[in-house]
């Protein structure tokens, strides 16, 4: 049984049966037998499909803001996702035709050279809570664009979402078994990857769940996507517009309750500007509203669980004891549960927790430095890499930095953003493959080569 516990006020909001090993099975042959005819329609009617499967979701956005409230916490007053949503889906629909372009190398009386791009067939996308439509169509529209199936296994913190993307893209046209929602434990997940039911899959979650993954999938050959932990850097340089940088900083820190893939999790400052930056930032976080995400009010909601809040409190906890100043008094509405005081902590050191394990809750420690090289030796002094921010008015200065750090994005004056013209990637302990972009389509399909002798 699925089960989302409210982060609201800890009731069950939601329960589906997971599908039995049989009915598991059943699911891959439907989709197995649906995908082929579904890659031989032409690529412009999927991508029409899917295009208005995803009008049919924003179409939805009123009854899916409070549910999100609901199943994972965050405030009504920021609207959902579905601007990212509809971005990302409708660039892959924009570059399509591109992407899953033939290469061809020759066509003359002699020959037919070309290679093709074809789907692997069956795509199981495996769709965290934090951010579940945006982070779910990453993969789910060019894989179907791509001519693939998909089966959906969504978070169980957010059961909702992937019964509302079958609703939006079945009534669009899309087949039933071509896109499916379903409900798995993690060991028929495991046992469908390890019977090779699926040609690729990608997986949005822990390092922990990735490691499952794959070692679900050794010796199969099946493709996979991971995108796993992180503890991306901010790096304040002396040249930064100061103003600019906390505000985006502390708000990529502390934005869907610190609970984002993307998010700031530890700041360096140039240390003429340290100061003035912790300011700033204690003044912006003493200014947020804590409180039940469907009051219009509140602009920090519950974190989505109580155990997520409760490794938060000790990584805190744990830094405080070994020196570091907590600048953040308590909140009233933090209930010792779900509901979490955010925290900015200073005199942290890379030997606290806080500043080496993912938080994914709403504390971020700042550090002074003294200059370029210094930041980037604490930037790369992580066992993640999914994205880093950089503060300059420097480009110049700013790729230099870039080119030096581990990482898979690295932002200019921006941060906790998702582009998807570019590939969406990490490295180390993040995991491997990529998503979005060009390179999203060649990861969701797989080179076939043609040599053609003609008569």
């Amino acid at each position: 049984m699925i089960r989302c516990i409210s982060p609201i006020d800890g009731s069950v909001y939601a329960e589906r049966p997971t599908l039995s090993a049989d009915a598991a099975s059943a699911a891959v042959a439907r989709a197995k037998a649906a995908q082929s005819d579904w890659a031989a329609r032409p690529l412009e009617e999927r991508i029409a499909l899917v295009q208005a499967g995803v009008v049919n979701v924003g179409a939805m956005n009123d009854e899916i803001v409070p549910e999100l409230a609901h199943q994972m916490g965050r405030p009504v007053r920021y609207g959902g996702e579905f601007g990212g949503f509809n971005e990302r889906a409708s660039y892959m629909a924009e570059i399509a035709q591109d992407a899953l372009a033939d290469i061809e190398i020759e066509d003359s009386a002699a020959f037919r050279r070309v290679i093709k791009r074809v789907p692997h067939g069956v795509v199981l996308v495996v769709a965290p809570w934090n951010y579940p439509y945006m982070t779910a169509i990453n993969t789910v529209a060019p894989a179907l664009i791509a001519g693939n199936a998909v089966m959906l296994k969504h978070a169980s913190q957010t059961p909702l979402v992937g019964e509302r993307m079958a609703q939006a893209f079945h009534a669009a046209g899309i087949p039933e078994d071509v896109f499916q929602n379903v409900f798995l434990d993690h060991q028929t997940t495991s046992d469908l990857i390890a019977a090779k039911s699926f040609g690729f899959v990608n997986f949005t979650g822990s390092v922990g769940g990735g490691q499952a993954m794959e070692q679900a999938a050794a010796g199969t050959f099946t493709g996979i996507g991971l995108e796993l932990g992180g503890k991306d850097p901010g790096y304040v340089c002396d040249d930064a517009d100061i103003d600019a940088a906390v505000d985006t900083l502390i708000d990529g820190a502390m934005f869907n309750a610190g609970q984002c893939c993307c998010g700031i999790e530890r700041i360096y400052v140039a240390e003429q500007h340290f100061d003035s930056f912790v300011e700033k930032a204690v003044a912006i976080v003493n200014g947020y509203k804590l409180g039940n995400p469907l009051d219009p009010e509140t602009t920090l909601g519950p974190m989505a669980h109580k155990r997520f809040a409760d490794e938060v409190r000790a990584q805190t906890a744990e830094a405080v004891a070994d020196g570091a100043t907590a600048h953040i008094a308590q909140f009233a509405e933090d209930d010792g549960g779900a509901y979490l005081t955010p925290q900015i902590l200073t005199n942290v050191t890379h030997d606290m927790r806080v500043m080496r394990d993912e938080s994914f809750g709403p504390v971020v420690g700042i550090m002074p430095v003294k200059d370029d090289a210094e930041a980037i030796r604490l930037m790369d002094d992580s066992n993640f890499g999914l994205t880093a921010s950089i503060w300059t008015n420097d480009a110049t200065r700013a790729e230099t930095i870039a080119d030096q750090i581990e990482t898979g994005t690295v932002f200019m004056n921006r941060a906790d953003y998702l582009d998807p013209g570019l590939c969406w990637t990490g490295c180390k302990d993040t995991g491997r493959g990529g998503g979005l972009s060009i390179i999203g389509y060649h990861n969701l399909t797989r080179p076939k080569s043609y040599h053609l002798k003609k008569a």
